[in-house]
Protein backbone atom coordinates (compact mmCIF):
# COMPACT_ATOMS: atom_id res chain seq x y z
CA UNK A 1 0.00 0.00 0.00
CA UNK A 2 1.40 3.35 -1.01
CA UNK A 3 0.43 6.29 1.17
CA UNK A 4 -1.50 8.87 -0.90
CA UNK A 5 0.08 12.29 -1.39
CA UNK A 6 -2.96 13.84 0.29
CA UNK A 7 -2.19 11.87 3.48
CA UNK A 8 1.40 13.12 3.58
CA UNK A 9 0.20 16.70 3.01
CA UNK A 10 -2.37 16.31 5.81
CA UNK A 11 0.14 14.85 8.28
CA UNK A 12 2.92 17.26 7.24
CA UNK A 13 1.19 20.50 6.11
CA UNK A 14 4.59 22.08 5.44
CA UNK A 15 4.52 20.10 2.17
CA UNK A 16 1.17 21.54 1.01
CA UNK A 17 2.67 23.85 -1.62
CA UNK A 18 2.24 21.83 -4.82
CA UNK A 19 4.45 24.25 -6.75
CA UNK A 20 7.41 23.39 -4.51
CA UNK A 21 6.37 19.78 -3.79
CA UNK A 22 4.44 18.56 -6.85
CA UNK A 23 2.26 15.46 -6.60
CA UNK A 24 4.54 13.67 -9.04
CA UNK A 25 7.53 14.06 -6.68
CA UNK A 26 5.51 13.22 -3.56
CA UNK A 27 4.08 10.11 -5.23
CA UNK A 28 7.49 9.07 -6.52
CA UNK A 29 9.11 9.08 -3.07
CA UNK A 30 6.08 7.57 -1.34
CA UNK A 31 6.19 4.77 -3.91
CA UNK A 32 9.90 4.17 -3.33
CA UNK A 33 9.26 4.13 0.42
CA UNK A 34 6.40 1.62 0.06
CA UNK A 35 8.63 -0.92 -1.66
CA UNK A 36 11.71 -0.17 0.46
CA UNK A 37 10.21 -0.45 3.93
CA UNK A 38 8.76 -3.85 4.85
CA UNK A 39 5.37 -3.44 6.47
CA UNK A 40 5.99 -6.56 8.56
CA UNK A 41 8.98 -4.87 10.19
CA UNK A 42 7.52 -1.36 10.56
CA UNK A 43 4.10 -2.48 11.81
CA UNK A 44 2.02 0.42 13.14
CA UNK A 45 4.75 2.89 12.14
CA UNK A 46 4.74 1.88 8.47
CA UNK A 47 2.78 4.91 7.20
CA UNK A 48 4.88 7.27 9.32
CA UNK A 49 8.07 5.65 8.02
CA UNK A 50 6.96 6.11 4.42
CA UNK A 51 6.06 9.74 5.06
CA UNK A 52 9.36 10.55 6.79
CA UNK A 53 11.30 8.76 4.02
CA UNK A 54 9.46 10.79 1.36
CA UNK A 55 9.70 14.07 3.31
CA UNK A 56 13.48 13.70 3.57
CA UNK A 57 13.84 13.21 -0.18
CA UNK A 58 11.41 16.06 -0.92
CA UNK A 59 13.47 18.44 1.21
CA UNK A 60 16.64 17.47 -0.64
CA UNK A 61 14.87 17.94 -3.98
CA UNK A 62 13.62 21.38 -2.93
CA UNK A 63 17.17 22.32 -1.90
CA UNK A 64 18.39 21.25 -5.34
CA UNK A 65 15.75 23.46 -6.96
CA UNK A 66 16.91 26.39 -4.82
CA UNK A 67 20.46 25.71 -5.98
CA UNK A 68 19.34 25.90 -9.61
CA UNK A 69 17.51 29.17 -8.94
CA UNK A 70 20.72 30.57 -7.42
CA UNK A 71 22.77 29.45 -10.42
CA UNK A 72 24.50 26.62 -8.56
CA UNK A 73 24.79 23.00 -9.58
CA UNK A 74 21.82 20.94 -8.35
CA UNK A 75 22.60 17.96 -6.21
CA UNK A 76 25.95 19.19 -4.98
CA UNK A 77 26.49 17.60 -1.60
CA UNK A 78 27.23 19.81 1.37
CA UNK A 79 27.04 19.20 5.09
CA UNK A 80 24.94 21.10 7.61
CA UNK A 81 25.76 24.76 8.15
CA UNK A 82 28.13 25.18 11.08
CA UNK A 83 29.08 28.81 10.53
CA UNK A 84 28.02 31.71 8.34
CA UNK A 85 29.10 35.33 8.14
CA UNK A 86 27.47 38.26 6.38
CA UNK A 87 29.21 41.59 6.80
CA UNK A 88 29.79 41.93 10.55
CA UNK A 89 27.20 39.36 11.61
CA UNK A 90 28.03 35.69 11.99
CA UNK A 91 26.23 32.62 13.23
CA UNK A 92 27.35 29.07 13.96
CA UNK A 93 25.43 25.86 14.61
CA UNK A 94 26.43 22.78 16.55
CA UNK A 95 25.24 20.30 13.90
CA UNK A 96 26.69 17.42 15.92
CA UNK A 97 24.14 18.08 18.66
CA UNK A 98 21.23 17.24 16.36
CA UNK A 99 22.70 14.62 14.05
CA UNK A 100 22.73 10.88 14.61
CA UNK A 101 25.95 8.93 14.85
CA UNK A 102 26.61 7.15 11.56
CA UNK A 103 23.48 8.83 10.13
CA UNK A 104 25.28 10.03 7.00
CA UNK A 105 22.78 10.88 4.27
CA UNK A 106 19.84 10.81 6.68
CA UNK A 107 21.38 13.62 8.76
CA UNK A 108 20.80 16.03 5.86
CA UNK A 109 17.24 16.86 7.03
CA UNK A 110 15.21 16.72 10.23
CA UNK A 111 12.88 14.25 8.49
CA UNK A 112 15.81 12.00 7.67
CA UNK A 113 16.94 12.08 11.29
CA UNK A 114 13.44 11.18 12.48
CA UNK A 115 13.22 8.45 9.86
CA UNK A 116 16.54 6.96 10.92
CA UNK A 117 15.51 7.00 14.59
CA UNK A 118 12.43 4.94 13.77
CA UNK A 119 14.33 2.72 11.31
CA UNK A 120 16.84 1.87 14.02
CA UNK A 121 14.04 0.99 16.42
CA UNK A 122 12.16 -1.24 14.01
CA UNK A 123 15.37 -2.68 12.61
CA UNK A 124 16.60 -3.93 15.97
CA UNK A 125 14.08 -6.78 16.08
CA UNK A 126 13.77 -9.13 19.01
CA UNK A 127 16.71 -9.90 21.25
CA UNK A 128 17.41 -13.12 23.13
CA UNK A 129 20.09 -13.56 25.74
CA UNK A 130 21.49 -16.69 27.32
CA UNK A 131 20.52 -20.37 27.07
CA UNK A 132 19.23 -22.51 24.26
Amino acid sequence: MTVPASQLREDFPEFSDTAVYPDSAVNLWLGVAAVSLPESRWGAWWVLGQELFAAHHLVLAAQAMEDVADGATPGEVTGPTNSKAVDKVSVGYDSGAVSLTDGGFWNMSRYGIQFLQFARMVGSGGLQFGGC
